[in-house]
């Protein structure tokens, strides 16, 4: 109707028709929304109406063909490759890595569940093996943290919400870390018949044997897709940053990726600066610098925290240009330096040529809305200086991650 009823065809209403209502109307993710109307925009556009070609991608494979016969069509049709690049959805190449890196993955997945749990001849059976992993990371495993030792140390104070920060911290890790060495304790039991291998126990032992994380871990856990192994170095190296805290003092730089609930270590920044400015706290919002160092600083910033350990996909910090730059071939990830993430009021902030690029505890992307009203995977906008027009990322899917899944 839009199209045969008005002279210029309305393309703003169309884009709002498909990406806001028709079929925006049915995704619930914002950030799934925004993506869609950036790929409307390609295909919805001027450009396709006023000249005579138009070009879907770079390379000039994807254009839009010039009016003619029926049979011209089909002749273009014809002449597009048989497998799609990711350029026509405004991927980078190494989307293709990422691809068949997925399908390899699931493929294992499935062979492993065809593993058989008895073993032939004369290596050690699955019983023995699993024991001696679980003695392994028991072994691995410090001793619980002293809350009344570290309430001593870190008292509630109304200019310093990070020690109640780390107080929430301890307590969650707490949890999951005796439920861990229960399980494990147990399954030992279990394997020497001293206990009875209850359904949980066998699904533990199952799916230790073929390095998956067990569903009672996750249950406790942070979110993660990392495997067994992996998990385990993760869960060890978060254990020792929060005790590197408490030995040492607040850090000049915090570990973001190390928090258990980041969102509430973001929420202490946002309320220390408004509790020093007595500013309301709804006014306080997040600007963000990239910083030249990698690792560590010689002090605290005035406001604000300093954070490591984020990861982007679909693209790379360019070093020298301090901005957003293409990923490198086969390189799928790019590790960020320290970030400033500095709180002010929001009114007073300026408008910049950045991306806002979504933070996301894993790669998964997607997540629930806990009873807190946080997400349970995705963390914050972060913006991010760019050369490009903001809807290049988008459609390249640049995103910063917590960890990756190795």
């Amino acid at each position: 109707m839009f199209l045969n009823d008005y002279e210029q065809p309305p393309l703003d209403a169309l884009v709002y028709l498909f990406g806001e209502c028709n079929y925006g109307g049915r995704v619930t993710d914002d950030k799934d929304r925004r993506l869609l109307l950036s790929l409307l925009s390609i295909f919805v556009c001027g450009d396709i109406v006023e000249n005579d070609l138009h070009w879907f991608s770079q390379s000039g494979t994807y254009f839009c063909p010039t009016h003619g016969p029926y049979e011209t069509y089909l002749e273009y049709v014809r002449s597009l490759p048989l497998n799609p690049h990711p350029e026509v959805f405004g991927l980078h190449e190494n989307a293709d890595i990422t691809k068949d890196q997925k399908e390899t993955n699931e493929l294992f997945e499935c062979i492993l569940l065809t593993l058989p749990r008895q073993s032939g001849g004369g290596g050690k059976s699955s019983g023995e093996i699993m024991e001696e992993l679980a003695a392994d990371i028991l072994s691995k495993f410090p001793p619980r943290f002293q809350l009344d030792v570290v309430m001593e140390k870190y008292p509630v104070l109304y200019t310093e919400s990070m020690n109640t920060v780390l107080r929430q911290e301890l307590i969650r890790f707490n949890r999951l870390t005796d439920v861990v060495r229960a399980t494990l304790i147990n399954l030992q039991k279990a394997i020497k018949g001293l206990v009875v291998m209850s359904s949980e126990l066998e699904d533990v032992f199952n799916n230790m044997l073929v390095g998956r994380v067990p569903a009672v871990w996750a249950a406790k856990s942070y979110p993660s897709l990392k495997p067994l192994g992996s998990y385990v170095a993760d869960l060890l190296e978060r254990l020792a940053f929060f005790q590197k805290w408490i030995d040492e003092g607040t850090p000049n730089v915090f570990w973001i990726s190390g928090f258990y609930f980041t969102q509430s270590f973001l929420t202490g920044a946002r309320q220390n600066f408004a509790r020093k400015y007595t500013i309301p706290i709804d006014f306080v919002g997040f600007e963000f610098e990239v910083m030249t160092q990698e690792t560590d600083m010689d002090s605290k910033p005035e406001d604000g925290v300093y954070v490591r350990g984020l990861f982007i996909e679909g693209a790379r910090w360019d070093r020298q240009q301090m901005s957003l730059g293409e990923s490198f071939p086969k390189i799928l990830f790019d590790t960020l330096p320290i970030m400033w993430v500095k709180p002010g009021e929001k009114s007073k902030f300026k408008t910049k040529a950045t991306y806002l690029a979504p933070v996301y505890k894993t790669s998964g992307r997607r997540g629930t809305l806990s009873t807190t009203g946080h997400s349970t995977n995705f963390v914050m906008f972060v913006q991010l200086p760019s050369n490009e027009a903001e809807r290049h990322w988008i459609n390249r899917g640049v995103a910063l991650l917590c960890q990756l899944d190795d």
